[in-house]
């Protein structure tokens, strides 16, 4: 009953990596569920988004992109309540128009966001050099592609961050 558990992939990306209660809800040092859904949108919005600007000829120079997890105590379990993505881009030559359409696209087509579509996200994309755009888009989904949450201890929200372009 102490939740210690650990993670293994199959590509060997994570190999008998530990997590718990602690590390989840108190000071542990470790990994947690919200971490990973949050490093998996991240990274997967980054790809979505690059993907997409190539397509319509604007080759990123740098995408950062971080993801906020948040989870609240719904009923008798938790539930993902949102996650909160935070895009710093460097894409020469690109409108404020188009950088908005293609980063509003991969938010919504982003196969996490999708799994996520119980969960309120959002999306605060920057671009520097060519263009500066502040924008937050909210997207509210029903609820009822989460259930079975595992009743825990604690509210926290978890911070990730993924960046780079592939070459």
């Amino acid at each position: 009953p102490d939740g210690k558990v650990t993670l293994t992939t199959q590509s060997g990306a994570l190999s008998n990596l530990p997590y718990s209660a602690g590390m989840r809800f108190g000071e542990d040092k470790g990994t947690n569920p919200e971490e990973l859904i949050g490093a998996a949108h991240a990274g997967c919005f980054s790809m979505a988004l690059a993907f997409g600007l190539g397509g319509s000829g604007h080759k990123p120079e740098e995408l950062r992109t971080t993801a906020v997890v948040s989870i609240e105590k719904e009923g008798a379990g938790w539930t993902v309540k949102s996650s909160a993505l935070t895009l710093k881009a460097k894409i020469p030559g690109i409108s404020e128009a188009d950088f908005k359409q293609a980063a509003e696209g991969a938010k919504a087509g982003c196969p996490i966001s999708r799994v996520l579509a119980g969960a309120t996200i959002t999306l605060d994309a920057q671009a520097t050099y060519d263009i500066t755009a502040t924008e937050t888009i909210t997207v509210t989904v029903p609820a009822t592609a989460l259930s079975g949450a595992t009743a825990l201890v604690g509210s926290p929200t978890f911070t990730v961050s993924a960046s780079g372009v592939d070459e």
